[in-house]
């Protein structure tokens, strides 16, 4: 560890290391100190001049205590500490001439601006500024940009703190905002008035300190005193992003991060962002049955009748979905296992082995990114698979990390180098000589694309040598929230979900949306969302989206998390751990669980670990056999970004960026 070095902060003896910024500093010690363009995880601007301090000795201005490090400051007399003020006259003056200059064309717009209530200026204006102005001339306007239907701009009300720059170009990867002009003709804007073509963008809403960049579809909806605030976990992909939903009555009215260092940072994705809306419509709200072809409106007894008369002699079957928490999953299994049949949760055809966590999760952490010297992505598109996960990839690449890339050649952000898109390319890089990686950090993600083959398994294997070859840490990356969960509590079926399905005379489907169901089983269909499933169902029992039932939820890594209920389920809707063990009782073959907290103690005592919420357990690695690798290219995971999961196509803001995003892939170029 670095030298630690004595400052004295507003009479405050404190040792940091000479690296620290003052600002950070001062957060050691405990003082806020005030900034705009200033942020942790961007690289400094040192623009606004919102952040003086006063050094005692030093030069007879404030600094900017963004810019300066603690090994620039001059020792006192006779080697004593350096000294800092932070609410000294010569500070609080420059601290309010600074907030005159901000305000000079700032319009007085706070009643009506989507930010009031969480405005970074509007709370230093009245901590830091005066309650006069002496500025008499007329504001400045500027023309509002167009980004598209996620950022609404109010560009008066920027104060070019660059946030949303760094941003873009530095976290997100896509040069496409810049500031043009000088003096008071500078402004920020986007090249050519071209729209921000990236997964991430709904982060500079969260940055911008004032209301210059705003949620549009958030807009003018409500008022931040106004919601209720519940932490929870994001289930879009299966990186378990921390989020915070903000409900307003049953109705959930925007979707914000969380910073969580070890998972997303404090970044979400767009589809994450913005998918909320729907979880308004194409809802499941009664139960229904199928009578003469056509789905019929009936009460829960008919349902659970119809259930009951058709499970009867039967070779029952269970499909776990990608959304479905861990305590449902376990509800599902402990049902139909009861039943003489079984569960499968790889609905995608993907060769996990049961069993083998160090196989089918890894033995990486997703942090263990940030200081790899050497990244190899096979069959893998993590900019589509898990954005938040590939600008973490990006961030490690800018310190230097090399990227190689087994699978399809896409824009990921970050150069790389391509070894060919099959397997045998694979083959080739398994045959290279890898000992002088061991003495580097190396991280080795695989995709689902790469395990859905016949030979998924031969992949794996594969991959595994790769890892033992170069010492490299392997991290599985999944596309399902809840897969990894379903995977630790044994919903799997010897053979897969092919050998699940043979000879079923009832398919029990738990939200699992993804997949065809072959013709011929009786297909009950427990859901929260009218879409694949249901319409291939003969009995509809409505659920709870991930929203509105608590549940746990095991990410990429197998870190279990907690998800919180925001709001309620709507109509007749139940929580799907409670359909399931109302069913059992119709079953005569009821459930040992009265409540969630009973399921969940039950599903703690079969998979111990799945109570320990927040950590990453250690997986010994156990080496699968080798098999033999097939031919042809690694097929994609994931084709549309937008529109993985019943909720987001039931969005009709995810339908309108997934038109976007093909209009722009089949675009004709000028010369054509």
């Amino acid at each position: 560890m670095a030298e630690l070095r004595k400052i004295i902060i507003d009479d405050r003896e404190i040792e940091v290391p000479p690296a620290m910024t003052l600002i950070q500093a001062c957060e050691e010690a405990g003082i806020e100190i005030p900034r705009f363009c200033y942020h942790e995880r961007l690289s400094i601007a040192g623009n606004c001049r919102m952040c003086l301090v006063e050094v005692v000795g030093g030069p007879p201005k404030p600094a900017a205590s963004c810019a300066m490090q603690v090994k620039d400051l001059r020792p006192g007399p006779e080697g004593a500490p350096p000294v800092i003020k932070t609410n000294s006259p010569m500070v609080r003056k420059a601290r309010e001439g600074v907030m005159e200059f901000l305000l000079i064309n700032h319009p007085l717009d706070c009643p009506i601006c989507d930010q009031g209530g969480e405005c970074d200026l509007q709370d230093q204006a009245m901590a830091y500024g005066v309650d006069f102005s002496r500025y008499r001339e007329p504001k400045r306007a500027t023309e509002d940009l167009d980004l598209g239907p996620l950022v609404e701009t109010h560009m008066t009300r920027c104060i070019s703190c660059t946030r949303c720059v760094r941003f873009t170009s530095e976290v997100a990867g896509v040069m496409v905002m810049g500031q043009t002009g000088r003096g008071e003709d500078a402004e920020i804007t986007t090249y050519l008035g071209a729209l921000i073509e990236s997964e991430l963008q709904g982060n500079i809403i969260d940055l911008c300190p004032v209301g210059a960049l705003v949620s549009k579809p958030y807009a003018f909806t409500a008022r931040p005193w106004e919601l209720k605030k519940t932490e929870t976990i994001d289930v879009m992909d299966a990186l378990g992003s921390n989020i915070r939903v903000d409900t307003k009555g049953r109705e959930v009215m925007r979707i914000l991060p969380r910073n969580h260092d070890g998972v997303n940072e404090e970044w979400i994705s767009d589809k994450t962002r913005f998918v909320w809306d729907g979880l308004r419509r194409q809802r499941l709200d009664k139960p229904y049955v199928r009578k003469d072809g056509k789905l019929t409106p009936v009460t829960w007894a008919e349902a659970f009748a119809a259930v009951k008369a058709a499970m009867a002699g039967q070779k029952v079957a269970g499909l776990v979905g990608d959304l479905v928490s861990g305590e449902a999953a376990f509800a599902l299994k402990s049902l139909i296992e009861g039943q003489g049949g079984t569960v499968e949760c790889r609905t995608d055809g993907a060769k996990l082995p049961a069993g083998n966590r160090s196989a089918y999760v890894g033995t990486a952490a997703i942090e263990d990114i940030d200081h790899a010297d050497k990244i190899l992505l096979i069959g893998t598109n993590p900019r589509r698979e898990a954005p938040v996960l590939n600008a973490r990839i990006r961030k490690a690449w800018l310190q230097g990390a090399d990227v190689i890339v087994v699978g399809e050649a896409a824009d990921l952000t970050y150069t790389y180098e391509h070894m060919g898109t099959d397997r045998a390319a694979l083959t080739h890089v398994a045959s290279l000589d890898m000992a002088a990686l061991q003495d580097k950090n190396c991280v080795v993600i695989v995709g689902q694309g790469a395990l859905r083959g016949a030979d998924g398994e031969a992949v794996l294997a594969t991959v595994q040598g790769i890892c033992g070859k170069s010492d490299a840490k392997l991290l599985v990356l999944h596309t399902a929230a809840g897969r990894v969960g379903a995977m630790d509590l044994g919903c799997v079926t010897d053979g897969g979900i092919d050998a699940a399905l043979d000879g079923a005379g009832v398919v029990y489907n738990l939200g699992a949306d993804e997949m065809d169901i072959p013709a011929g089983p009786f297909v009950i269909y427990q859901g929260s969302h009218g879409d694949r499933g249901a319409h291939r169902a003969d009995v509809i029992l409505p659920g709870a989206a991930w929203t509105e039932e608590p549940g746990t939820f095991v990410n990429t890594e197998g870190r279990p998390q907690i998800a919180l209920r925001a709001g309620f389920p709507p109509g007749d809707a139940r929580e799907n751990w409670a359909i399931l063990r109302a069913l059992s009782a119709e079953l005569d073959a009821p459930l040992p669980f009265d409540s969630i907290g009973q399921l969940r103690r039950d599903v703690v005592g079969a998979v111990p670990h799945l109570g320990d919420i927040d950590s990453v357990p250690e997986n010994t690695v156990q080496t699968l056999a080798a098999g033999t690798l097939g031919s042809g290219d690694f097929a994609p995971a994931v084709n549309d970004f937008y529109l993985t999961n019943p909720i987001a196509r039931a969005s009709r803001l995810m339908g309108e960026l997934a038109a976007q995003a093909k209009a722009r892939r089949t675009a004709p170029l000028a010369a054509e």
